[in-house]
C-alpha cells in the first residue's frame, strides 16, 4: 500500500477497566507502522455526526493504560441499525441509519474499524463488516461471558473490586449477626459471583447457571448457625434465577419496555431469607462500582495485548475477525463464530467443585 493506513477505533456498550489500554496499544502500534488513528466518540455516534471524531496521537494516549473508563466515551443505546429518531411530528421512531455510517466511513478514507465492545457491540460491528467495512473486533465485558476467548479484560478488576467489598461486608455482618446479600453483575453467566464469592469466603453463591431453591439456601444458613456462624454472606449474580422461575425483572410493567431490567434479585433473596429464618437480612448492590477504577495489572496487560494484536491483524488483512486469548497466544477468531455465543460457567469445572468442597452452597 502506497499510503499509510487510517484506522478508526470506537468503544461501545458498558465501560470496563482496560478500555484505555486498548486504545493506547492500538495508537502506539499503528504509529510505529506510520499509520494514523482516529477515535470515534460514543460508540458509532461519531460516524453519524462526524464532528465526534478525534485524531489520536501518541502524545494523547501515552500512559493512559492505568486509567479507568474510556477517553472516547461509550454508549449501549446507539445501534445505527435501530436508531431512535425524532420525526417532524415530534414522535420517536426507529430508523436504520447504517448506510450513513458506511458512507461517512468511506468518505473519511478510513481503512479499518477497530470495534471494542461486548456481544452487542461486536454484533453491530459484524453487520457493518457484511456491509463492506473492514472490521477487527476486540472483546470487552466484565461479565467474562464472551465466546472465542478464555477471558476478557475488565473481569479481573471487577472480581477484585467485588472481593474487596465482600471482605469488608464480613466484619459488619458478623458484628450484627446479620445475613447480607451482595449482588454483583452477571446477566447470563456467574463468573464474577463465583470467583469473588469463593475468594471472599461467602457462605452462599447464586449464579444463573444453577437455579436456586431458596429453602435450601435458608437451610444452609441455619446449619451454619449451628456450627457457630451466626451471620452469613450471600453473593448473587444479578441474573441468578429461582428454581422454576425467571430472572427478577425490576422493569416489569414499564410501558414500552420489552427487555429484562436486571437488579433486584439481591433484595428478593434477602427478603425471603428474613421471612423464612427470622434473621435480620440486608442486601447490597455493587452495581457500576465494579466497572470503575484503575484496571488491575492483569487487565492492563491483557488489554494492551489485545490492542497490539488488533493492529497485527490489520497488517495481515484478517478483517471480520476478533482477537481472543488462547493461552499462551492471542488468536484471530471469525466474528461470525462469536456472535450470539455466551460462555457460561461449566458446571463440571474445578472451580465449582472447589466451592462445594469447602462448604459453599449454590442453593441446589
Amino acid at each position: 500500500m502506497s499510503r499509510g493506513l487510517n484506522i478508526a477505533i470506537n468503544t461501545g456498550g458498558g465501560d470496563a477497566p482496560g478500555l484505555n489500554a486498548v486504545i493506547e496499544a492500538v495508537v502506539m502500534a499503528a504509529h510505529n507502522r506510520n499509520w494514523d488513528v482516529y477515535g470515534i466518540k460514543s460508540g458509532y455516534t461519531g460516524l453519524i455526526d462526524t464532528d465526534e471524531i478525534v485524531r489520536l496521537t501518541p502524545d494523547r494516549v501515552r500512559r493512559i493504560s492505568s486509567t479507568g473508563g474510556t477517553i472516547l466515551g461509550t454508549t449501549n443505546k446507539g445501534n445505527p441499525f435501530e436508531m431512535p429518531v425524532t420525526n417532524a411530528a415530534g414522535e420517536v421512531e426507529i430508523r436504520d441509519v447504517s448506510d450513513r455510517v458506511v458512507e461517512n466511513f468511506k468518505r473519511l478514507r478510513f481503512d479499518c474499524l477497530v470495534a471494542v465492545g461486548g456481544d452487542g457491540s461486536l454484533e453491530i460491528a459484524y453487520r457493518f463488516f457484511q456491509k463492506g467495512i473492514p472490521v477487527i473486533g476486540v472483546p470487552k465485558t466484565i461479565d467474562n461471558d464472551m465466546g472465542g476467548t478464555v477471558i476478557t479484560f475488565g473481569f479481573d478488576t471487577a472480581v477484585s473490586t467485588a472481593t474487596e467489598a465482600i471482605d469488608r461486608i464480613h466484619s459488619t455482618a458478623r458484628s450484627h449477626e446479620r445475613v447480607i446479600v451482595v449482588e454483583v453483575m452477571g446477566r447470563h453467566a456467574g463468573w464474577i459471583a463465583l470467583n469473588s464469592g469463593i475468594s471472599g469466603a461467602a457462605h452462599v453463591i447464586l449464579i444463573p447457571e444453577i437455579p436456586f431453591d431458596i429453602e435450601k439456601v435458608c437451610d444452609h444458613i441455619m446449619a451454619e448457625e449451628l456450627h457457630g456462624e451466626r451471620y452469613a454472606v450471600v453473593v448473587t449474580a444479578e441474573g441468578a434465577v429461582p428454581a422454576g422461575g425467571g430472572q427478577i425483572d425490576r422493569g416489569a410493567g414499564e410501558v414500552g419496555r420489552q427487555d429484562v431490567l436486571l437488579g433486584g434479585v439481591g433484595q428478593y433473596v434477602a427478603e425471603e431469607i428474613a421471612k423464612r429464618t427470622g434473621k435480620d437480612a440486608r442486601s447490597l448492590v455493587l452495581g457500576h462500582l465494579q466497572r470503575g477504577g484503575s484496571p488491575t495489572t492483569f487487565d492492563r496487560l491483557l488489554a494492551l495485548r489485545f490492542g497490539a494484536a488488533a493492529v497485527r491483524l490489520i497488517e495481515k488483512g484478517k478483517f471480520g475477525s476478533m482477537v481472543g486469548l488462547d493461552p499462551p497466544k492471542i488468536k484471530a477468531v471469525p466474528l461470525e463464530q462469536v456472535i450470539g455465543s455466551i460462555r457460561n460457567v461449566p458446571l463440571d469445572s474445578d472451580t465449582i467443585a472447589t466451592a462445594r468442597d469447602i462448604g459453599i452452597c449454590f442453593g441446589d
